[in-house]
């Protein structure tokens, strides 16, 4: 299946596996691509060096095409940039608005540029500053997320700007595919239904949990960072939203202690980033530090298994998917689906 997406970045599928942290590494991303569709690598968690690696281990397991996510407002985000140069990487993909300078930079190295937004507004605005594509993820999305649910926002984007528009937000299947280019995207974005495949590093206890989930189990809340998250409900997350203020700031610092050095960023760093990712709103110091504290609340589920300690990102689409294949296995399911779609669709008489 042709479109905008794939002429654009190469892939021969237009379904995209979204950089979701501790868990898009290059062992999901490779498959992916492998698979036809756009793996993105995340890297806002890793290292310089790490990024490098990553990115080369990747390369190592395909010709295919494929991105890196990386955070705008990160303070080396520069020589992130440089790297991805360096190593030809296909794709940059961005949480945050990249500013028009890093745009042209990453233009005229020959990186396609793909932001991902949740608002129209933000659409327009990189787009204006030059932006290859964008994706859109409306309120259904797990991670940090917005209230406009993406049959809304979808089409407001669409009809807003010239650039291709890639959904994302409550996609699993071939039926959401054709829906998605019905209000005229150029594919789909998916992250839940990428974390669950045999391809994903994530523990397989921590996997059964997701497939055990309802749509009823999936909850927004701000106790984590102090902006809208969507995740499974679980203890951890109830005990962060009844904690006194006192253990949530005991809570915090001693997360953020732990990724500051398993990252090697500075305090003054951390802070930054975890400050920018607020986008600038007043912030009390245990706001400041459940921000900086959430890279840590999700390795411990994603990395170590731990879901007592840990918080599980989740899309509401958990709830209706029940089976772990490859991504080889995925892609071609979704493709098929969507021609028998198509195929299936009553002609309308001219």
């Amino acid at each position: 299946m042709e479109t905008a997406l794939t002429r654009l970045t190469g892939v021969r599928h237009p379904l995209v596996q979204t950089g979701m942290g501790w868990v898009a590494g290059p062992r999901l991303v490779s498959a992916t691509a492998n698979a036809g569709a756009l793996g993105i690598l995340a890297s806002a968690t890793m290292t310089l060096d790490q990024l490098r690696t990553a990115v080369r281990e990747v390369k190592s397991r395909t010709d295919a095409p494929f991105g890196v996510n990386l955070r705008a407002d990160a303070t080396d985000a520069r020589d992130r940039v440089r790297i991805m140069i360096e190593e030809g990487v296909r794709v940059a993909s961005f949480a945050l608005a990249p500013s028009p300078e890093l745009i042209t930079e990453l233009k005229e190295a020959g990186i396609v540029v793909i932001p991902s937004v949740g608002a129209r507004r933000h659409a327009e605005k990189v787009a204006a500053w030059g932006a290859d594509a964008v994706i859109v993820q409306g309120g259904e999305g797990g991670g940090h997320t917005g209230e406009v649910a993406t049959t809304v926002l979808l089409p407001q984007v669409v009809d807003a700007v010239d650039i291709p528009v890639v959904a994302a937000g409550g996609f699993f299947d071939g039926r959401g595919l054709v829906a998605a280019l019905a209000y005229g995207a150029t594919g789909i974005a998916m992250g839940t239904r990428f974390l669950l495949t045999s391809d994903s590093t994530v523990p397989d206890p921590v996997k059964a949990r997701y497939l055990a989930a309802t749509v009823k189990d999936i909850t927004v809340t701000r106790a984590v960072d102090g902006l809208p998250h969507r995740m499974l409900r679980t203890d951890l997350v109830t005990a962060l939203e009844n904690a006194g203020r006192l253990r949530t700031l005991s809570q915090a610092i001693r997360h953020a202690a732990a990724f500051r050095e398993l990252s090697g960023l500075t305090w003054r760093r951390l802070l930054h980033d975890a400050r920018t990712t607020r986008h600038g709103k007043n912030l009390t110091w245990s706001q400041l530090l459940l921000a900086a504290n959430t890279p840590m609340l999700l390795k411990s589920a994603m990395v170590d298994g731990r879901t007592d300690l840990g918080v599980m990102a989740a899309g509401q689409v958990t709830g209706v998917i029940d089976d772990l294949p490859s991504c080889a296995e995925l892609v071609e399911r979704v493709m098929k689906e969507a021609d028998q779609v198509l195929r299936a669709l009553p002609q309308a008489d001219m």
